[in-house]
């Protein structure tokens, strides 16, 4: 301040001697000339206040950037794949009748739980139940005259072709009632599985006849999660490979394998099959879609930071770091090779090391030397 202060006195003095020597000068023009000097002066001042700090004077603090790190540790990795899929049921079956006629009855609705072996609906069966009732009758005699032709041969009573004719029309009617009692089984549209009626097609009234639908039966047990991979994984899933289940509706999942991995690829949009059992008291339903990732490969050891702190700056995968300076926190940036991308997390590769704190929170718009605060 005393050389600015010493300045002052001088330009004063010189202003006082122009003044002096320019007293024949009109005024006017002496005004303008001592405006002109005064402008001169005042920036000369303003020059020298910021280059010069007064003794006692703190230095400016300077104001760091909140963030928060997490230091790097070297961890297994998985490499994975990301697909959707959808549950199946092994047992989906869709029933027909096995003989024509006429629907009569139909017992059960959609939704409703059946044991294998239950009767769903019956087809008309008059005529077969009025041949059945006659060939009972006719058995009946045959039975009869069977029993006294046998009674007799064993006295050593009437010829051997008697009693052989007795036996044969016995048991051609026994034969015939048997094909006529399973005749009439085949009237009754009956599940061959343990499951749930999805879809009652048959109506009572209605005609039906072999190979046309009247029921689906969906099994309880025995899902499956069966998703569709580009054929670039052919070669990387594998059966036994690990995998996870989560369900689109749910929000929950399962841990499974890889049960399946079809052979065969689609010509047309390139695909391969991939099958996870479902189990046992799992809450999925079929149909239920479901996002299905699988592990096809794991690093042992590895680092990774969020995938959300990778940074693309010209083209290069930027990562910013903590490092001390001088006792002085300042951030560095680190240039990254980035791998593969699991649970949010990306493998680094190269430019990170195990040990160094990556700024998990706050690397938005940061400076590379910037000085941060943790």
């Amino acid at each position: 301040m005393r050389t600015i202060y010493n300045l002052l006195i001088v330009m004063a003095v010189a202003i006082l001697i122009a003044s002096c020597s320019s007293a024949s000068k009109d005024k006017a023009t002496q005004l303008t000339e001592l405006q002109q000097q005064q402008k001169e002066i005042a920036e000369k001042i303003k020059k020298l206040e910021g280059e010069v700090q007064p003794v006692g004077t703190p230095a400016k603090a300077v104001k760091s950037k909140d963030v928060a790190i997490t230091e790097l540790k070297a961890a297994p990795f998985n490499y994975l794949l990301q697909t959707q899929g959808g549950v199946e049921a092994e047992q989906n079956v869709l029933l027909s009748s096995k003989t024509p006629g006429i629907v009569t009855q139909v017992f059960v609705r959609e939704g409703q739980q059946v044991s294998q072996g239950q009767v769903l609906a019956q087809v008309d069966n008059n005529l077969i139940l009025k041949g059945i009732e006659e060939l009972k009758g006719s058995l009946e005699l045959a039975n009869t005259v069977y029993e006294r032709q046998k009674s007799l041969w064993d006295q050593k009573i009437g010829t051997e072709i008697q009693f052989l004719t007795a036996k044969n029309n016995k048991e051609s009617l026994e034969k015939r009632l048997a094909t006529m009692n399973e005749q009439n089984e085949m009237s009754r549209i009956k599940s061959p599985i343990e499951g749930t009626v999805e879809e009652v097609i048959a109506k009572a009234g209605e005609n039906t006849a072999p190979g046309m639908p009247a029921f689906r039966v969906i099994g309880s047990n025995n899902l499956k999660v069966v998703a569709r991979v580009s054929e670039a994984y052919i070669s990387q899933i594998k059966s036994g490979n690990s995998a996870r289940v989560e369900f689109m509706d749910q929000g929950s999942g399962f841990d499974g394998r890889v049960s399946f991995v079809g052979k065969n690829i689609d010509p047309l949009s390139r695909p391969f099959t991939v099958e996870v059992p479902v189990p046992a008291g799992s809450a999925a339903r079929p149909n239920m879609s479901t996002t299905l990732k699988i592990i096809f490969n794991t690093v042992p050891s590895a680092l990774s930071v969020p995938v959300n702190v990778v940074q693309t700056i010209n083209d290069q995968k930027i990562v910013y770091v903590v490092e001390d300076n001088s006792g002085q926190l300042v951030a560095r940036r680190r240039v990254v090779e980035v791998g593969g991308i699991f649970s949010n997390q990306a493998e680094i590769k190269s430019g990170l090391k195990a040990g160094d704190k990556v700024i998990t929170f706050g690397y938005q718009g940061l400076n590379d030397g910037e000085s941060v605060k943790i």
